[in-house]
């Protein structure tokens, strides 16, 4: 995530592009690379347009993977008779989850080097998909369909109003921190709440919270993925912008499923 404003235009000795670093110079701008006049920003239409493309071809092939891997853990019985009666697959998901996302979100050598950052991302996608599915296979399946409904309607909403909004998102960064703030609270008192037994209300407004939040994150992404307003994403993070899209569309359609959610009997 960087300032629009500092683009410098450097010189590149010989007819080598610069690398990642030497394009960055401590701040990562927006780089391309002109072989004829030995120049390179990022701040260039051409650059942004690939870049939001492949952003997107990625998070519609993490998308299908999430639907097909749900659908069958939720429709097909025998499947679902046997998540539910083995639950260490949702540790050992868990684990492969947390491993793959601490080392894209942490490791920026290894989440711009091919093949392994879209090693790490397939699996990421799939230990998220099967825990997504594990917890879905709890909830009958008119409620998996309305929520993932929900889901489809409200992303198509905010990624339109986010491309064609002058509203910055990217701007909205002390807006953002406290809605994080109110989310971990309202978790924190939802945890002692649950030695007490369920409470439908608590729980209702806890989901309401938490897809609000991840309504906003999903916006403010994608205006980072843009590169049109305050803050923009780097032409390099296109890894990183496919995971934050796609943790706040996954995030949004658990917290809908707290919601209108009905568990199975």
């Amino acid at each position: 995530m960087t300032q629009q404003k500092v683009a410098p235009v450097k010189t590149v000795s010989g007819n080598m592009p610069p690398t990642y670093d030497e394009a960055s110079g401590g701040c990562p701008a927006y780089v391309y690379v002109d072989p004829e006049h030995g120049t390179f920003h990022w701040d260039d239409k051409n650059v942004r347009r690939v870049f939001v493309r492949k952003v997107y071809a990625i998070l519609m092939l993490q998308l299908l993977t999430t639907l097909g891997i749900v659908a069958t853990f939720t429709f097909c019985m025998p499947v679902k008779f046997f998540i539910q009666t083995h639950p260490g697959i949702y540790s050992l998901s868990y684990m492969f989850f947390f491993i793959s996302y601490i080392t894209l979100a942490c490791c920026g050598d290894i989440r711009r080097k091919f093949p392994w950052n879209f090693i790490l991302l397939t699996i990421f996608t799939l230990s998220m998909s099967c825990m997504l599915g594990f917890i879905s296979s709890y909830y009958n399946t008119k409620s998996v369909l309305l929520c993932l409904s929900i889901t489809a309607m409200v992303c198509l909403c905010v990624t339109l109003f986010s491309f064609q909004s002058k509203v910055d998102f990217t701007s909205c960064d002390g807006l953002m921190f406290m809605v994080c703030m109110v989310l971990l609270f309202s978790g924190i008192i939802m945890s002692f709440t649950v030695p007490f037994g369920y409470v439908p209300w608590m729980h209702a407004v806890y989901g309401g919270v938490g897809a609000l939040a991840f309504t906003l994150f999903l916006a403010f992404d994608t205006q980072l993925l843009m590169g049109n307003k305050q803050y923009a994403m780097s032409p390099e993070e296109y890894v990183f912008a496919t995971l934050s899209l796609y943790l706040d569309i996954v995030y949004l359609f658990s917290f809908l499923l707290q919601i209108f959610g009905g568990h199975s009997e």
